[in-house]
């Protein structure tokens, strides 16, 4: 397994993955209801920026010559605190026919050797509350919980 850096030819296989997340995500939360009622609707162009920003990254999850998956890392830096850059995980998703194999932890390995290229010192990633298979996939990657982020709706 391996990660390949997302290029403009490789968009569609990101756009039909995280399309597939954010569709899963739906159940655990009703602010993350999507306005696209289907793939062809979403916005190519908000991908094609990634591609130009040096803070925000999209790879392909590989394996057997096969992409199975995606990963949007965005890396940062709160400069008052003493652990102070780090890369977020924005987005992990496998394709489910794959999951269970230890391809999710396997990326996340993946990015802590680019986190320590980049002389990150930590990583962040959040999910839903009553999402219990992400929350349990991170707990076992040994990540930990440091905060809770609260949301309001506003009518």
């Amino acid at each position: 397994m391996h990660l390949a850096e997302a290029t403009a030819a490789s968009l569609d296989a990101i756009i039909e993955r995280w399309y597939a997340l954010a569709t899963e995500m739906e159940a655990h939360d009703g602010l993350n209801k999507l306005t696209h009622t289907n793939i062809d609707e979403v916005n190519v162009d908000h991908f094609r920026e990634h591609l130009g920003d040096s803070d925000i990254t999209n790879y392909r999850v590989i394996h057997e010559d096969e992409t199975i998956g995606f990963i949007t890392l965005r890396e940062g830096c709160n400069p008052s605190r003493r652990y102070s850059h780090y890369i977020r995980i924005v987005n992990l998703y496998i394709d489910e026919k794959h999951r269970s194999q230890g391809h999710g932890t396997d990326v996340v390995e993946h990015v802590k050797e680019i986190a320590r290229e980049r002389d990150c010192d930590h990583l962040t990633v959040s999910c839903d509350w009553h999402n219990e298979e992400a929350r349990r996939f991170y707990y076992d990657t040994d990540f930990r919980p440091k905060q809770i982020d609260y949301v309001q709706r506003l009518e």
